[in-house]
C-alpha cells in the first residue's frame, strides 16, 4: 500500500509577488488586438481634438501611433522577465522610461521621413514633446491599470487562500473516539493492530491538519481512504463491506486534499452505521474525456434512522465549494437515490490547475 507523503503537495497559495511590478503579456494575439483598437480610438481623438480633418492626417497619425504603440509592446514583452524582477515603483518607472524612448524614437523618425532630412537640425520639437505628453498620459493610465488589476488579483488569490483553509477546517474525522476506543481495546490482546491503528490515524490527522490550497496525487488520496476504511473495519467488523473498483492511476492525476475520504466518511456515517446489519459501499473510480470520474454508493438507511443527513449535506456542499475554488464549472459533485442507494458522483478535469482559482466560473 502506498504511503501518504504530507510532502508530496503542490504549493500553497502565495502572495510574495505583491512586491514586484508585474508585467502583462502584451505580446498574444488578444493584447496585440486591443491594443491596436485602442491606438485607433485615440487617432480619432486627436483628429476630433482640433486641426484638418483629412485621410492623409488620419493614416499618418494612425501609422504613429500604431508603431508607438506596436513597438513599445514589443519592447516590454523583451524586457518582461527582467522587469517583474524590480519593485513596483522602479518597474513602473522603467516601463514608463521605454514607453518614453520609444515615442521619441519613433516621433524623430517620422519628422525626418516626412521632411525627407536625416539631420536634426530641423526637428518639430514642440510637435514631438506634444506626441511625448499624450503618451506619457496613456503610459502613466495603464500603468495605473496594471497595478490596480494586479492588486485584484492579489486580494482574489489572498481571498481564495483564506476561503479553501476555513473549507478545508470543517473536515474533521468523526470517529476520533472511536478510533481511541478500538486503540485502547487492542493494546492488550492485539498491539501489533493497535499500532497501525496508531499510524493510520496519525495520518488521517496529518492530512487534516495539512496547508490548505494543497493537490496532492491521487493515489496518495486513495491510500489515505484506505487507512481510514482498515479503521472503520476494525470498528463496524463484519457489517462493513468494502467494494473497491480502482484500476491503474496515472502518475499525473492530482485531487484537492481529502475530497475522496470524506465522501466515503459519509457514506459509513449515513449509510452503514444506522443499519444493525450492515452493507456495502462500492466505490468507483475511473478515466474518461480526460476527466477522472468518481462514484460513491451506500445503502439508504430508513426515514426514522436518518439523523445525520443535515451533516451530510454539508460535508458535500463543503466539498462542491472546495472544488469550484480549484476547478470552477469544470468540476461536479452530484447526489441521488438510485435503486433504493445513495449515489455520489465526482468528476473534475484530470490535468492539474497550476493554482487555486485558476479555474473559477
Amino acid at each position: 500500500m502506498a504511503e501518504y507523503n504530507s510532502q508530496a503537495t503542490a504549493p500553497s497559495l502565495s502572495v510574495a509577488g505583491d512586491s514586484h511590478f508585474l508585467v502583462p503579456n502584451l505580446c498574444t494575439p488578444a493584447a496585440m488586438s486591443l491594443l491596436v483598437i485602442f491606438g485607433e480610438l485615440l487617432v480619432l481623438v486627436m483628429l476630433f481634438g482640433g486641426g484638418e480633418l483629412s485621410w492623409m492626417r488620419f493614416a499618418l497619425t494612425s501609422l504613429a501611433v500604431q508603431w508607438v504603440a506596436l513597438v513599445s509592446a514589443g519592447v516590454l514583452c523583451s524586457f518582461r522577465a527582467t522587469l517583474n524582477r524590480f519593485p513596483v515603483v522602479a518597474g513602473a518607472l522603467l516601463a514608463f522610461a521605454i514607453v518614453m524612448l520609444v515615442t521619441l524614437t519613433v516621433g524623430i523618425g517620422a519628422d525626418r521621413v516626412l521632411a525627407g532630412s536625416a539631420r536634426l537640425s530641423g526637428v518639430d520639437w514642440e510637435r514631438i514633446a506634444g506626441q511625448l505628453v499624450i503618451a506619457g498620459i496613456i503610459s502613466a493610465m495603464a500603468l495605473r491599470y496594471f497595478y490596480v488589476q494586479q492588486q485584484l488579483r492579489l486580494q482574489e488569490q489572498s481571498e481564495l487562500q483564506s476561503r479553501i483553509q476555513a473549507l478545508q477546517s470543517r473536515i474533521r474525522p468523526h470517529f476520533l473516539f472511536n478510533s481511541m476506543n478500538i486503540i485502547a481495546s487492542l493494546i492488550a490482546s492485539d498491539p501489533d493492530t493497535a499500532e497501525s491503528v496508531v499510524e493510520d490515524l496519525s495520518e488521517l490527522f496529518r492530512a487534516s491538519l495539512n496547508d490548505a490550497g494543497n493537490q496532492v496525487p491521487l493515489s496518495e488520496e486513495l491510500a489515505l481512504c484506505e487507512r481510514y476504511m482498515r479503521i472503520e473495519a476494525l470498528r463496524l467488523g463484519s457489517r462493513l463491506q468494502l467494494d473497491w473498483q480502482v484500476g491503474d492511476v496515472p502518475a499525473g492525476a492530482r485531487i484537492p486534499l481529502l475530497t475522496l475520504q470524506p465522501l466515503l466518511e459519509n457514506a459509513i456515517y449515513h449509510g452503514i452505521q444506522p443499519l444493525p446489519e450492515g452493507g456495502v459501499v462500492r466505490l468507483r473510480l475511473w478515466f474518461a474525456d480526460a476527466e477522472v470520474h468518481v462514484e460513491i454508493t451506500n445503502p439508504l438507511a430508513e426515514p426514522a434512522d436518518r439523523g445525520h443527513s443535515q451533516g451530510n449535506r454539508m460535508a458535500i456542499g463543503n466539498i462542491r465549494s472546495r472544488l469550484a475554488v480549484f476547478y470552477g464549472s469544470r468540476a461536479e459533485l452530484k447526489t441521488q437515490i438510485r435503486e433504493e442507494r445513495f449515489v455520489t458522483t465526482l468528476r473534475y478535469p484530470l490535468a492539474a490547475t497550476d493554482s487555486p482559482g485558476k479555474g473559477t466560473a
